[in-house]
């Protein structure tokens, strides 16, 4: 009888440190970098907004985003990285706010500041940003390049 104690507690044991792991894994984090060329000029900030959700992406206002970071411009180029991010599906929006008063400035219809999606080349009535067209996976630290664009 003691032997098969012994055994069973070896095998809880084994099984305990085996689902363990298994969290450990399925809580990996990942990060994620982003990377803009290409600006027009070296004015003002670059806005990185991360969204999670397709339902809140585009976000003209900037209020329903996953995470947001801004950083400044050298020689006409910005890059951040979001660190901790769960495995997913994303989508990024960036924002060449040229003036830093955080809003999207509009001449009579279109923006006068830059703006890129993830996966985006061209921005116009027949390819709207969409999370659909813009999203990616995450399940491995990543690094993108998103092209802003000038209206």
């Amino acid at each position: 009888m003691p032997q098969f104690t012994i055994k069973l507690f070896f095998l809880l044991i084994t099984s305990f440190a085996l689902t363990s792991f298994v969290k450990v894994a399925n809580n990996a984090s990942y990060s994620l970098t982003v990377n803009v060329a290409n600006l027009q000029n070296s004015e003002g900030i670059v806005q990185f907004s991360l969204y999670n959700h397709d339902d809140v992406f585009p976000d003209e206002k900037f209020k329903r985003f996953h995470k947001q970071l801004k950083s400044s411009i050298v020689n006409n180029e910005s890059t951040i990285t979001f660190h901790n991010l769960p495995q997913g599906t994303y989508a990024v929006n960036v924002f060449h706010d040229e003036n830093n008063n955080g809003i999207i400035d509009k001449g009579w219809v279109l923006p006068l500041e830059g703006l890129g999606f993830s996966n985006y080349q061209v921005i116009n009535m027949l390819n709207r940003p969409s999370f659909k067209k813009a999203k990616f996976e995450l399940n491995a630290n990543k690094t993108i390049k998103v092209k802003v664009i000038y209206m």
